[in-house]
């Protein structure tokens, strides 16, 4: 049986907790010490970002004097809300919200050329969170050439065209930063997630392989890889049995704020010498 009004009543108390926690992240004050301005004046484009992960990450980062660009790629409403609320609480345009669809180069190189006119400068931090996934959770026999090609072309071709985009745009001579995101399945190798996996599979080699060729500008490249993590994209089309299989491996399921956390320490001068990796966060589940 499909998610049952138990777990959509769930799914909006997420939904209402991630909202809150955002809103209370880009809050932060600024201190005498810089503690919280650990970002500032640094530009970021955050893709796939209008909600789920990608909207915990966009929050953090301006909470930390980041000026963000808020990627979307139809529904334009969520992103300028969420572009209005980080502008209200700063003296100064913290964010822009840009719709692009990240499988389309000329579409991704507009992106960066739009981050740079709105801030005027060159962005230092990528961080590529579009993605998609098939709710018909099809064996590989059964998955359609179209559902492969649409799976890559996000997940995949996406983030190589930014992680593309980026290598030839970041500010250079240190704090630019590169971070892809994957997913636990890439490596746990699930049934049923045969695309999706190996969509993700690509993308953390591709990443370690940008890493190397890096070396020496200042650009680090890493991958957090997320487990399960309480989001629309992951309770679509699962069962309550399912659910419980993925809450029962960690104790819980993951929140936002824990990939959130682990992608704003990469995008910090404090991990300037973390390059290269693909970082699990997922509670013990891989």
């Amino acid at each position: 049986m499909i998610i049952t009004q138990q777990y959509n009543s769930k799914l909006k108390l997420v939904k209402k907790i991630s909202h809150i926690h955002s809103y209370t992240t880009m809050s932060q004050p600024t201190t005498s010490t810089g503690a919280v301005s650990l970002l500032d004046g640094r530009v970021a484009i955050i893709t796939g970002s209008s909600g789920g992960i990608g909207r915990a990450i966009v929050a953090h980062l301006a909470s930390l004097g980041a000026r963000v660009v808020i990627n979307y790629a139809s529904s334009s409403g969520p992103a300028d809300l969420l572009a209005s609320e980080l502008n209200a609480v700063h003296s100064s345009p913290r964010a822009v919200a840009v719709q692009a669809d990240v499988s389309d180069p000329d579409a991704v190189r507009t992106l960066f050329d739009h981050a740079e006119e709105v801030f005027g400068c060159p962005p230092h931090i990528l961080v590529t969170c579009a993605g998609v996934f098939d709710t018909k959770y099809p064996t590989l026999a059964e998955t359609t050439v179209e559902d492969f090609d649409r799976t890559f072309a996000i997940n995949c071709r996406g983030t190589f065209l930014c992680c593309r985009e980026a290598a030839r745009r970041l500010s250079r001579g240190g704090g630019g930063r590169i971070v892809t995101i994957s997913s636990a399945p890439a490596r746990f190798l699930i049934p049923r997630y045969g695309a999706y996996s190996a969509s993700h599979a690509a993308v953390e080699a591709m990443t370690r392989i940008l890493a190397k060729e890096l070396m020496g500008t200042g650009i680090t490249a890493n991958c957090v890889a997320p487990g399960p993590v309480a989001t629309e994209m992951f309770f679509a089309g699962k069962t309550e049995k399912a659910v419980e299989a993925a809450r029962s491996l960690a104790g819980r399921l993951g929140e936002t704020k824990d990939i959130s956390a682990v992608v704003t320490f990469l995008v910090t001068d404090e991990a300037e010498w973390v390059n290269g990796q693909v970082i699990g966060v997922n509670g013990g589940f891989v």
